[in-house]
This record gives structure tokens, sequence and C-alpha cells, in this order.
């Protein structure tokens, strides 16, 4: 593995400046992305929060065709 690592810094860094800085931008990105599995578990912590607020009557259920004209609203 290391060797894999060496080689492509070796590549990296005959790259011009514009390249690089392109790969730099792209691999921190990278770092932030959470993975397929993650982004799941997130929306499902979300969904369950957001059921147990509306069972609580923290909050109100919006009827869905107003949800749309509310989306197709903000989109004209």
């Amino acid at each position: 593995m290391q060797t894999n690592i060496e080689t492509l810094t070796q590549e990296t860094l005959a790259l011009d400046i514009e390249e690089r800085a392109a790969l730099a931008g792209k691999l921190i990105l990278s770092l932030d992305e959470p993975k397929p599995s993650e982004l799941e578990r997130m929306w499902l912590e979300e969904s369950e929060r957001r059921l147990e607020a509306y069972r609580a009557g923290r909050t109100q259920a919006i009827p869905a065709d107003e949800v749309f004209r509310r989306a197709l609203s903000e989109l004209s």
C-alpha cells in the first residue's frame, strides 16, 4: 500500500498547479461525503425524530397537496 501512495504522490506532484489544486479540492470534499450506509442511517434517525415530534404534538402535519403547491410556487 505504501508503494501505491508513494507512486500516487509522485504522479500528483508532476501535475501542473491547477490540476493539483483541483485534485486537492476533490480529495478534501471526499472526506466530508458520507457513505450510502451512513446517509441511510442519518435519514432513518431524522425520520424517527420527526415521527416522535409529530406523535408528541410538537409538530403538525401538512397535507401533501399543500407541500407540493408550495414547492411548485417556489420553483416558479
